[in-house]
């Protein structure tokens, strides 16, 4: 590996190193002591635990400015468990379209071709980093596909018949709990077809060939936690405090652009989406470039690796490596939580380790 100047290490750590892309980072000003509202040792069924799921859903209507007539319910298993049921019970009655470009749509693909087996159901892939040729979606078709591989907004809901998210994405919720946001369309067709297959109770959004509409009032299938729905709903509220949709908006990019600025300027690292209208504000996805010392995938692993090990050693970021399946590289979560001054020490802490890496490389080799 070839030797790069030397970089001393940075003075300034950031003030809150998680970088993880879910969970992801707390709110600024968070504290275990805010949640001190939740309703603990009560059922979610008594009046006090289904008044806190429907402030939940109330809270996200108005945060995501869901349309009036579109159904939001809490589901389980994250949001994995929301797009299953969706597939399970809403896909077959005509052909489908699933595109994939990263790991998640790519299970999907997985899951309609070979688990539900839909007739006239095929898959339009892209590798990392790109988008396969959207000219060939047939929306006469059902179509399939992840709006971000880690979610990120805004969302055009007159496009969207079907919206799923997770807690432990965004705003930093806690993991486990998924979100289903059904429009008028989606509802027709869940009263309107019965699936050839056998349904999973956890799957089960329909009662009798009706939609079970306790479930959009709070009302869930299966137990949830009420400390989770409380560290949501403190979330929620934060956003609310700081005016919603645009100031998020506002944070993302201003936190994407500390990103952008440290890639401009920094000769071996680079965006893994080539073009910028595809690049996430969120989960900002790097990867080495051709002027970086390290040459083949294998050799880029094991920087990305060790240079992560090192920044976390010394408690400067935590947990902002690549997904396992994608390119070697770095996965740094920019979403609203962050703050632009801890993305901005971030990277010179990357430059510290990367500089220190290529040396210790050099003198081992």
């Amino acid at each position: 590996m070839a030797a790069v100047d030397k970089v001393a290490k940075p003075n300034a750590k950031p003030a809150n190193p998680s970088f993880s892309s879910g969970p992801c980072a707390k709110r600024p000003g968070w504290a275990l002591a805010n949640l001190a509202g939740a309703a603990l040792g009560r059922s979610h069924r008594s009046k006090a635990g289904k008044e806190k799921l429907a402030q939940a859903i109330a809270l996200t209507r108005e945060i995501l400015r869901v349309p009036a007539d579109y159904r939001i319910g809490i589901v389980p298993a994250s949001d994995t468990g929301a797009v299953e049921i969706a597939l399970w019970s809403l896909l077959g009655p005509r052909g489908v379209d699933v595109v994939a470009w990263e790991s998640f749509s790519k299970d999907w693909v997985n899951d309609v071709l070979n688990q539900l087996k839909i007739e006239k159901a095929r898959s339009l892939a892209a590798p990392y980093g790109e988008l396969p040729d959207l000219t060939q979606i047939d929306f006469d078709n059902d179509v399939v596909f992840a709006w971000n591989g880690t979610t990120s907004g805004p969302l055009d809901f007159a496009k969207l018949d079907v919206t799923t998210y997770s807690w432990q994405k965004v705003l930093g919720g806690e993991a486990a709990h998924g979100m289903l946001i059904l429009s008028p369309r989606a509802v027709e067709r869940l009263e309107s077809y019965a699936p050839p297959w056998p349904m999973p109770k956890i799957f089960r959004l329909t009662n009798k060939g009706k939609l079970n509409e306790g479930i959009f009032q709070g009302e869930t299938i299966n137990t949830p936690s009420l400390l989770a729905v409380e560290d949501y709903l403190d979330a929620l509220s934060w956003a609310q405090s700081i005016g919603g949709l645009e100031p998020l908006f506002a944070r993302s990019n201003a936190n994407a652009q500390a990103i952008g600025d440290w890639v401009e300027r920094t000769p071996w690292i680079d965006f893994l989406a080539k073009d910028p209208a595809t690049r996430s504000n969120t989960s900002v996805c790097l990867i080495f470039s051709a002027a970086s010392a390290a040459k083949d995938a294998d050799a880029q692993a094991t920087l990305a690796k060790k240079m992560a090990a090192m920044i976390e050693s010394e408690a400067a970021g935590y947990d902002f490596g690549a997904y396992r399946d994608a390119p070697p590289g770095f996965r740094i979560w920019c979403g609203a939580t962050v703050e632009a001054s801890d993305v901005a020490r971030l990277t010179e802490w990357l430059d510290w380790a990367y500089a220190q890496a290529c040396a210790d490389a050099a003198q081992a080799g």
